[in-house]
């Protein structure tokens, strides 16, 4: 048994295991062999016997090699096999009644008599050998553990030339297969030009929508509110488009002008003075400024009752008017203060500027807006009011001033002739007014703001000014705001009660829970702070329906 192969008998081996065998000796020969393979191959000597001829030991050593001879060239012909089913993928086939190749290899032996068979076997049409030295040509050494190996080198290689160029390509893209990383697709350029290109036009199309639904805007409306736009005659549709947008009436001035070239309007637009919403579409103001500008435009100024002069003042540039109204309320030639029994150096025409809705031409100055409330107030304080002053012992001009103070006050109707009570029995019996609403006006004239909402803070509360009726006794030097009718009436006809304070009542309606002794005002100013308690700290809500 080979010193190979110790598992079990050579007899009981298949011809693949036997071929493995084999192949495994023959790389452990060729590892520990010399690298000259000439080294290995012994020189060619002649057999010489003991005492015997030349023909004798010609056929003596005929007679030694020839029975393994067969067996020798089956070993190769089995390798060479093997070496080329591998290579082009097929199981190796080994001959039939093939035997053990022993570790030790014969001497020289003739290939031309190699025949398949078995080792104990000769040839039947074997000639005898007749020369004592055999030729190189006729005998040959046996092939040696390297030259066996270098055997198997070449047909392996003859069988993996048979593949072509078509094998060699499929082995290079198998090697970069294995190259790449797990998780790495193939073709990895391509796949991201791809990638990109519909990144890129995934973008255009949103881009394209978003400039279609600005230019076209399906979902805008008409507009809100009011606004008087001026267009300078001969401006172009691109400044029409800036002036616009700075106003307020579109979005962008921009898309209007595009707007009014794709509907072919471009040169249709009109100058003059335009009434407009805000926040118009663009197909909406391109048809309202393609017809000519009204003669004309009428704007509706409200003036809220109990508005101040600087209140005023904010509301006439809103409205389109011209100019100035602070300075055009200081005085007037339509109404002089003195006449109504103002201290001499009256500084304006606070109290006399009637609250009412008027109707102006857009662009009006605001002396004109100052005239029609003097004209309405003249009209409506007459001589009948001016009796009623002389009647409560107080001038007219005073009597306008608890109608500015009621006016500021009360929240209610049924307030108003019940707080002129509390003010003028206040007066009669010398008592400071107290009247929060005065020290407001205070504040808001020394910080020259039109309107202060906060809570007053114990300084404002002692501020140092003649609107301070909390710390002054009588009334105010002017009046602190322009009554309605409704407050002069009850100026002109206050209620016969004895009450001389007053506080917001406890539920929070917005009526004023009067008394006639500071205690019952003690027990009026506790329910109210217990109620904003209740509250969290906030006005109490009106429960009522």
């Amino acid at each position: 048994m080979s010193r190979g192969n110790r598992s079990r008998p050579t007899s009981e081996r298949t011809a693949e295991e036997r071929e493995r065998d084999r192949e495994q000796r023959a790389r452990r020969r060729a590892d520990r062999a010399p690298l000259d393979p000439a080294a290995e191959e012994p020189a060619l000597q002649p057999t010489i016997g003991d005492g015997t001829g030349p023909s004798e030991a010609s056929e003596s050593g005929a007679a030694q090699e020839a029975p393994q001879i067969p067996g020798a060239a089956r070993a190769i012909g089995a390798t060479q096999q093997a070496a080329a089913a591998r290579a082009v993928g097929r199981p190796p086939t080994a001959p039939p009644d093939s035997a053990p190749v022993s570790e030790t290899v014969p001497a020289p032996v003739e290939l031309e008599s190699e025949q398949p068979g078995r080792a104990d076997e000769e040839p039947a049409n074997a000639a005898p050998a007749t020369a004592s030295m055999p030729s190189r040509r006729s005998r040959a050494p046996a092939p040696s553990a390297r030259r066996r190996k270098l055997l198997e080198r070449r047909a392996r290689k003859s069988a993996v030339g048979g593949l072509g160029e078509r094998g060699a390509l499929g082995g290079r893209e198998a090697s970069a297969r294995a190259r790449r990383r797990p998780g790495e697709s193939g073709g990895g350029p391509r796949l991201t030009r791809a990638r990109g290109g519909a990144l890129l036009a995934l973008a255009a199309a949103v881009a394209a929508v978003w400039f279609l639904l600005s230019l076209f805007q399906p979902f805008a409306g008409g507009g809100s509110g009011s606004v008087i736009v001026d267009i300078p005659k001969g401006s172009s549709s691109s400044r029409i488009g800036s002036i616009l947008a700075h106003d307020g009436v579109v979005s962008s001035g921009f898309f209007f002008e595009l707007r009014a070239l794709v509907d072919g309007k471009r040169g249709e637009l009109h100058s003059g003075a335009f009434q407009l919403k805000r926040n118009m579409s663009y197909a909406a103001a391109i048809e309202a400024l393609s017809k000519p500008p009204p003669a004309a435009i009428v704007v509706r100024v409200v003036i809220p009752e109990g508005y101040t002069r600087m209140q005023i003042a904010t509301l006439a540039p809103e409205d389109d008017l011209s100019g100035s109204y602070l300075a055009a309320s200081r005085h007037s030639s339509l109404l002089n203060p003195a006449r109504y029994g103002a201290p001499g150096g009256t500084p304006n025409l606070e109290g006399f500027l009637f609250p009412a809705t008027y109707e102006l031409d857009a662009g009006t100055p605001v002396s004109r807006l100052v005239s029609d409330q003097l004209i309405a107030f003249r009209q409506r304080f007459g001589p009948a009011e001016t009796r009623r002053a002389h009647d409560l012992h107080i001038t007219p001009y005073q009597m306008l001033t608890v109608a500015s103070m009621i006016e500021r006050e009360a929240q209610t109707a049924h307030d108003r002739p019940l707080i002129a009570a509390v003010i003028y029995n206040r007066l009669r019996q010398g008592m400071p007014l107290g009247i929060d609403a005065t020290i407001y006006y205070a504040v808001e004239l020394q910080r020259g703001i039109a309107t202060y909402t906060q809570e007053l803070t114990t300084a404002q509360l002692h501020i140092d000014s003649p609107y301070n009726t909390r710390i002054h006794t009588g009334l105010p030097p002017t009046p602190i705001s322009n009554p309605g009718m409704a407050s002069i009436e009850a100026a002109a006809h206050p209620a016969h009660v004895p009450y001389l304070y007053y506080v917001a009542a406890a539920d929070g309606c917005g009526e004023q829970a009067f008394s006639s002794t500071y205690a019952g005002f003690q027990a009026n100013v506790a329910a109210y702070r217990a109620a904003v308690s209740k509250n969290g700290g906030r006005p109490p809500t009106c429960k009522k329906k």
